[in-house]
């Protein structure tokens, strides 16, 4: 599950315990990323506050886009599994794993496409980045805060997953249960938990 020790639930107190608390009621268990920043449980809580920060300028289906092209290109499993499963949600499961698969093009405009590649690219080598590629963009529509925004949603993934990877965080086992076809278009990098290892919190007095 991680490379680190990690506060188990049953040894959480404080702000570890207040973290997984809220992490199991959103998502009827504990998910392991939850797990890997049980050390600094205050980072969390800022990283957070940055996404909502964030997210609030853009609309789910450009925030999902964007998120899925910086975590494949970042070959991150956990967060490509968890936006392309809330990408599912909002456009289908198949027209996702057509996206995932990088062969959906019938599900996105041009302007989307472009705005893909430009998050994957700001998400593998931001100095590649040059005034063509930028302008590019506004030829397609958008303006600059929305181009701020596509960054910046880019850039606060790759700290996520370059967190999770590097303490060898595992997606969870729940990810499992997913469609095959979309499960398999979404799995870039490490491979998803093998089985449940401690992943409910256990009640306190």
């Amino acid at each position: 599950m991680s490379f680190i020790q990690t506060v188990a639930p049953e040894q959480a107190s404080g702000e570890v315990l207040a973290m997984y608390r809220r992490q199991q009621a959103h998502f009827g268990y504990l998910p392991n990323y939850a797990r890997a920043f049980s050390h600094r449980p205050e980072v969390m809580a800022s990283w957070a506050t940055l996404l909502a920060t964030i997210r609030r300028h853009v609309e789910p289906r450009r925030f999902e886009l964007v998120t899925l092209a910086a975590a494949q290109a970042l070959g991150n499993t956990y967060c490509s599994l968890a936006h392309g499963k809330m990408l599912a949600e909002l456009l289908g499961e198949d027209e996702a794993r057509a996206i995932a698969a990088a062969d959906g093009r019938d599900a996105l405009t041009e302007a989307e496409r472009a705005m893909m590649a430009f998050a994957r690219q700001v998400a593998r080598d931001a100095s590649s980045v040059c005034q063509g590629d930028v302008d590019r963009l506004l030829a397609l529509g958008f303006a600059d805060e929305e181009i701020f925004d596509i960054v910046t949603v880019a850039a606060a993934r790759a700290f996520f997953t370059k967190v999770l990877d590097g303490l060898g965080t595992e997606a969870d086992v729940a990810y499992r249960e997913m469609a095959p076809a979309l499960r398999e278009a979404l799995t870039v990098g490490r491979a998803i938990a093998a089985a449940e290892s401690d992943r409910r919190l256990t009640e306190h007095p």
